[in-house]
């Protein structure tokens, strides 16, 4: 209790300041945490007993949103792990590829949306699509610098001892990689949480970002508060669960680091 009451005295603080402030003002646009707590009750928590108190609200456009920022997650992880590995591994490869790695992640991806929108024109497919393209850098990037950073002398060894490539690949390179990986796992986490609200403001008819755009467009600034508080409890909570998960695959590497 007191550890976790030294991590999250600020909240508390930080609320009771924007409650008077807010009340201060006096403004519209700005709500006290109250009203918006309220807020989000009635929209969110008012559901039968059946559904778990979760309205229909939550049911139409949560599990969407969801499901869009980890499918998009998880196909960048996939490419950008995949190939950073290859062009880590390969100074030839990164030479050909770098100038065409650095000019695709200084795009923004959202200025992508109107090109996705006519190829692949409004749905998942497009906003799948922007997740993938803005996310995939910080993995992509992370491992290629992993792959690059093994130890020759732990490849030489593998060499030595008749290891093929693909055991050197999943018992050497890998588990050499793996912290960088995961760094970039988590900062593209993040990023796609963000492009998921994004893409779901213009190309979706349903989601979070659908919900946030609607309750702008009906000048309910409550609701518009709720679901930005919304965003950041999310966004809070995936990245606790990511480091959580990150300790775990990583103790043998926290190990290592204290017996050297």
């Amino acid at each position: 209790m007191t550890r976790v009451l030294a991590r999250f005295w600020l909240v508390p603080v930080a609320l009771l300041l924007w409650e008077a402030g807010a009340r201060l003002a006096e403004s519209n646009f700005f709500p006290p945490p109250s009203v918006i707590a309220v807020t989000m009750r009635e929209m969110w928590l008012t559901g039968p007993a059946s559904q778990l108190w979760l309205t229909d609200l939550v049911l139409e456009n949560f599990p969407p949103s969801l499901a869009r920022l980890f499918a998009g997650w998880a196909v960048a992880g996939v490419a950008g792990i995949t190939l950073g590995i290859l062009l880590g591994r390969s100074r030839p490869l990164a030479r050909l590829a770098d100038p065409l790695i650095h000019f695709g992640r200084a795009i923004p991806p959202p200025m992508l949306l109107p090109f996705f929108i006519a190829v692949l024109s409004l749905g998942a497919e497009t906003q799948l699509a922007t997740i993938v393209f803005g996310v995939i850098w910080p993995v992509l990037l992370n491992t290629i610098d992993g792959a690059r950073a093994v130890d020759r002398q732990h490849i030489e060894t593998a060499r030595v001892f008749g290891l093929s490539r693909g055991q050197r690949l999943w018992r050497i390179i890998l588990p050499s990689a793996l912290p960088k990986i995961f760094a970039g796992l988590r900062l593209s986490l993040s990023l796609a949480l963000i492009l998921m609200v994004i893409s779901e403001l213009v190309a979706s008819t349903s989601g979070i970002g659908y919900q946030l755009l609607r309750a702008q467009r009906d000048f309910d600034l409550p609701a518009v508060w709720g679901t930005i508080v919304l965003l950041g409890v999310l966004g809070y909570l995936l990245n606790s669960a990511f480091l959580a998960a990150e300790r775990r695959f990583l103790s043998w590497h926290r190990a290592a680091k204290q017996t050297t």
